[in-house]
């Protein structure tokens, strides 16, 4: 089968097409055909070696496909299934072994490449927004990335549970994307300074929650932003990580709470899969959340897709396509 393999951590070039034997599922794991796979920052981060991975290996932490084969202990799951997954390597290929406690069902209004686009992003939406910062009816939420993928389903998701979004965006092609999802005011970061922004946005109160999955070079505002014990859930260092902090200033701002949450922490236990992914799929089904992908490569092109992901090229989510 083909598939993408890193021999040597590096930039987007190390993204090589490889014809590869056809792996075979264990007792406890599935073959599936991969349909689409989802490309995410924790690939990036994977690729150039912030985040360690033996070498060499196949990217990808999400996808959605066909299962082929299933391992001699597998139940509840059989050939011809639409199964999704994500939080497991090696989604870049045709095909890809994967935990069967790692897989869920994939509804019949779903469509793969919905799929494949709304899980890892769709679930860490859902953790943030129901249990790191559980949002409340007039609650105000400062999103990063407004446009981005995981901005889009922010955004939605932060009005749907009766919350504000003021948005972060670069460019007025974005603003129209973030509005479009909802966002009650949008600042282009690029021509305001951001807190100054939010402070007369909330007539100098603050925001409640900040979305941050940007890291580095938003992280000086989000504190700026948040009002007296307000909370930064920084999900992402997509501009690169944050460098070492005095915990002093989350007193000095006024008692704030900082947390770096990741989805493999809320999706420890099968029930806290079924129950993130369910939610997921049925707010996708009853029109609640839209997902939005903005762009499709073929396998080959994993490359580009990198490329275009940390160039800041893109809005909503980026697939490749076996």
């Amino acid at each position: 089968m083909r598939a993408i393999r890193v021999q040597a951590n590096g930039g987007p070039e190390v993204l090589k097409l490889a014809e590869i034997e056809d792996p075979s599922p264990g007792p406890r794991e599935v073959l599936i055909d991969v349909a689409a796979a989802g490309v995410n920052f924790i690939d990036t981060y994977q690729r150039s070696g912030v985040y360690d991975l033996a070498l060499p290996f196949t990217p990808g932490s999400e996808g959605a496909g066909t299962v082929a084969e299933v391992g001699s202990e597998v139940t509840g799951f059989a050939a011809g299934d639409r199964v999704a997954w994500a939080m497991v390597p090696g989604g870049y290929a045709e095909r890809a072994v994967i935990p069967v406690d790692k897989l869920v069902r994939v509804p019949d209004g779903v469509d793969d490449r919905t799929a494949a686009a709304a899980l890892l992003q769709g679930m860490t939406a859902h953790y943030l927004v129901t249990s790191t910062y559980p949002v409340k009816t007039g609650d105000t939420a400062l999103v990063h990335a407004a446009a981005g993928g995981m901005g889009l389903l922010l955004t939605q998701l932060v009005k749907a549970l009766g919350g504000n979004v003021i948005g972060t965006v670069s460019t007025p092609e974005k603003e129209k994307l973030a509005r479009e999802a909802g966002a009650d005011e949008v600042i282009r970061y690029t021509e305001a300074d951001v807190a100054e922004e939010v402070r007369d946005l909330t007539d100098g109160r603050g925001v409640d929650v900040v979305y941050d999955g940007v890291g580095k070079s938003t992280f000086d505002a989000s504190l700026a932003s948040l009002r007296p014990r307000g909370l930064l859930a920084l999900f992402g260092a997509s501009s690169g990580p944050v460098p070492p902090q005095d915990p002093q200033r989350l007193n000095s701002g006024g008692s704030l709470f900082l947390t770096r949450p990741s989805l493999a922490h809320h999706i420890l236990t099968a029930e806290e899969l079924a129950w993130r992914s369910g939610e997921l799929f049925e707010w996708i089904g009853n029109g609640t959340l839209r997902i939005t992908v903005g762009g499709s490569y073929p396998l080959a092109d994993a490359h580009r897709a990198h490329e275009d992901l940390e160039g800041r090229r893109t809005t909503g989510k980026l697939l490749l396509i076996p």
